[in-house]
């Protein structure tokens, strides 16, 4: 890169950062008090509409498919589309995120007369609070006006970054407020690497027949051929009410053939601390935790009893790694 690209690309950089700092100076200033009105009236609503044009639009459909994938019901309606029947798509108790930077924009003007014909809530996203949008709407998120990375002040640089993070800021806001979870994640996002990562063990284990169990006061020998047969190189011991008591690996019977083999009971080869885990937590944590003692199989138990295993190979099948 050129010594004068590299001047224009720090340029922008630069620019557009002070815009986010701008952003983050206006929050004790009421924006963000802004955000907290914002989520509540959304939390109070059905679905969020979010509207914008132009680049302000592009945006906006950012922030409707973020809402969306963190649990917050939103889809995104074209201003123009809407003046031609889509308006039917926006219910009475939803609620209206209206994106433009000057507040001017003369193609939202059917959508948010709609919203103030039938009393339906609208959140303006502007830098302008007493533009035609920033009058007309119920809460405003006034975002700090800042000089645009483009040199002719024209093409939406600085402002649209702004936007972008506003709604990201709004999406996390909802999100933690409603205690949404990785697992809660996983639904919306069933696909692909992330969807991977987000499986569960309880998705991924082996059960019934396929998994190796010992009772204890079962014989070394009968360990053996339990192990042998589910080729796990593990088996777990369980107790009389059928408890994890603890687990008889290929590590063990090494030991206990170094040591010169006798057919003793489990109970005196096994190791008592066997890995486990609940069959609700991440594929991905399994892994981290097998990589991490190096070992290639953890028990998964519900009320202290197992009821299932995951082998390190069910989790590179399922794309977890």
């Amino acid at each position: 890169m050129t010594s004068s690209a590299t001047d224009t690309v720090l340029r922008t950089i630069r620019t557009e950062m002070q815009g986010l700092a701008a952003l983050e100076a206006a929050l004790p200033g009421g924006l963000g008090d802004s955000f907290a009105d914002v989520a509540s009236l959304i939390e109070q609503s059905g679905c969020v509409i979010v509207t914008g044009m132009g680049k302000s639009g592009l945006i906006g459909r950012k922030i409707a498919a973020t809402l969306a994938s963190t649990g917050t019901p939103s889809h995104f309606v074209h201003p123009a589309e809407a003046s031609h029947g889509d308006l039917g798509m926006i219910a009475p108790n939803d609620v209206v995120l209206a994106l433009s930077w000057s507040g001017e924009t003369p193609e939202l003007a059917d959508i948010v007369a709609y919203t103030r014909r039938f009393g339906i809530k609208l959140i303006a996203m502007t830098s302008r609070p007493d533009s035609a949008l920033g009058r007309a709407a119920d809460i405003r998120l006034l975002l700090p006006v800042s000089e645009e990375a483009c040199p002719n002040g024209l093409a939406p640089t600085t402002s649209t970054t702004m936007q972008l993070v506003a709604g990201d800021a709004l999406a996390i806001l909802l999100l933690e407020r409603s205690g949404f979870t990785a697992h809660d994640f996983q639904r919306y996002h069933p696909g692909g690497k992330l969807g991977a990562r987000l499986l569960t063990v309880g998705q991924l284990m082996h059960t019934g027949d396929q998994l190796p169990l010992i009772a204890a006061g079962a014989s070394l020998s009968a360990g053996i051929v339990e192990m042998t047969s589910k080729r796990f190189g593990i088996a777990a011991v369980v107790d009389g009410d059928g408890h994890l008591a603890g687990a008889l690996t290929d590590g063990d019977l090494r030991r206990a053939f170094r040591a010169g083999f006798v057919d003793m009971p489990v109970e005196q080869a096994m190791g008592r601390r066997p890995q486990i885990m609940q069959p609700g937590d991440l594929a991905a944590l399994a892994l981290a935790r097998m990589n991490e003692l190096r070992i290639t199989c953890i028990f998964v138990v519900q009320d202290e009893k197992p009821i299932g295993l995951v082998h390190i190979h069910d989790l590179l099948r399922a794309g977890v790694a």
